[in-house]
């Protein structure tokens, strides 16, 4: 069995122009890091022309589709009925992106049954995390 689930989604960056320009991303779940979702947008869709990627908890990304969550560097609510709003504050500004509410609940879906909720401490390898922090061997 598979430890990652990888999805494409069409985000919807919204910007000040009337309309929103569709671009690629891809969201990322590995049961290693079982708290966390990883939201990775390709080079071309950048200002600064590299990969970018934001990673915040899976249930951020779970109770932002029901009601407005965070209050960091990634914040998701509900955008009317079929869409979610994630805003990534960084020191250059804050980007936007619609995505459709089924594509991120199919996401979440498939990663409760890799690790379901509550269960992620029984995925967490303390070991190898500790080994990274202090930069011993893996």
């Amino acid at each position: 069995m598979s430890t990652v689930i990888e999805q494409s989604v069409q985000a919807r960056m919204v910007a000040s122009a009337p309309r929103m320009e569709t671009l690629p991303a891809t969201l990322q779940y590995d049961r290693r890091d079982p708290f966390a979702v990883r939201m990775a947008f390709p080079a071309p869709a950048t200002l600064e022309g590299t990969e970018v990627s934001w990673e915040f908890s899976r249930e951020l990304l779970a109770e932002g589709m029901d009601a407005a969550a965070g209050v960091g560097d990634v914040r998701i609510r509900p955008f009317g009925y079929d869409r979610t709003v994630l805003e990534f504050h960084a020191a250059e500004g804050i980007a936007m992106v619609h995505v459709r509410t089924a594509e991120l609940r199919h996401f979440l879906e498939r990663a409760q049954e890799l690790v379901p909720s509550g269960q992620e401490h029984r995925f967490l390898d303390l070991d190898r995390s500790l080994a990274d922090l202090f930069g011993g061997p893996r």
